[in-house]
């Protein structure tokens, strides 16, 4: 059986694995600065994103592909494989799993093998829900037990982020203005987690230094109840931060897989260069 796996730039995938090879398809965010519009991972990298934003004084926003681009890519997709699946960034950031889906329900009556998962999750998460899959139909598992397994695995994860910049997530509306304005006026940050998709306030720190401390105390919390095996630290630009705690981490977890994963521009717009965040799946499957 032939599965064809969509996801959108979102995910961390590196160029050299989104391939033919692979089977996996990437579909990009588009970015407005002004009246000019990007495709993220296409003609605009995180790093040409900051400096942009840096420079100009722009209104910037992020939208989710159309329904017709997800129409075009599976009509096309289905001439090569048995199934498609189609899984995004979380349906609370973006309407991306929304076009996804819109686009296979217009196509059910021809191409009924298309199945839309909402990953709840951004980033290299989204990614490693990708790669179980693949796993899983290895194992030789079938669509619908792949899909089940997915879906069981996104509730087992755990994501914890420091948000880089207020201002950012001030302009992209994703804080309130009251919240912004207390935020800079008491030198306050807060630690974010990713529940059920949304965005949950867990802690208000006055430093990154204390924001990985709390974050690394919700692994130890997590560890004591589940079985890890593999942490993603998810970073904006700033890489040497993310390996610098990385080599923190594994002299308290030896034992654990550790890896340093960008967010990419599009989460860049709200979160800031500088965000941090920490991720895990802790269902006691294998990681």
């Amino acid at each position: 059986m032939r599965i064809a796996w969509v996801t959108d730039s979102t995910a961390f995938v590196p160029i050299h694995s989104s391939s033919k090879e692979n089977h996996i398809y990437i579909v990009p965010m588009n970015i407005l600065f002004g009246e000019r519009e990007y495709q993220d991972g296409v003609d605009l990298s995180p790093e040409e994103l900051f400096l942009k934003l840096k420079e100009e004084k722009v209104e910037v926003k992020t939208s989710q592909p159309s329904i017709g681009t997800f129409k075009e890519l599976f009509e096309e997709l289905s001439k090569d494989y048995d199934y498609i699946f189609s899984i995004h960034v979380s349906s609370h950031f973006s309407g991306t799993y929304s076009s996804a889906h819109q686009a296979a329900e217009l196509l059910k009556d021809t191409l009924p093998n298309i199945i839309c998962i909402d990953s709840k999750v951004i980033s290299n998460p989204l990614t490693e829900l990708i790669l179980y899959g693949q796993r899983l139909l290895h194992e030789g598992k079938d669509p619908l037990q792949i899909k089940a397994a997915i879906e069981k695995r996104i509730a087992s994860c755990e994501t914890y982020v420091m948000v880089g910049s207020l201002e950012q997530l001030h302009k992209s509306g994703r804080m309130s203005g009251l919240s912004f304005f207390l935020g800079s006026v008491l030198n306050v940050k807060p630690m974010l987690a990713i529940e059920n998709g949304k965005l949950e306030v867990k802690d208000k720190v006055r430093s990154i230094k204390k924001g990985l401390t709390s974050m690394s105390d919700r692994l130890d919390q997590a560890l004591s109840v589940k079985k890890i095996k593999k942490i993603s630290v998810l970073h904006g630009l700033n890489r040497e931060d993310a390996l610098e705690w990385i080599d923190q981490l594994k002299k308290t977890y030896p034992e654990i897989e550790f890896g340093a994963y960008p967010l990419g521009a599009v989460i860049g717009v709200h979160a800031g260069a500088n965000t941090i965040g920490i991720s895990w799946f802790g269902d006691n499957e294998e990681n």
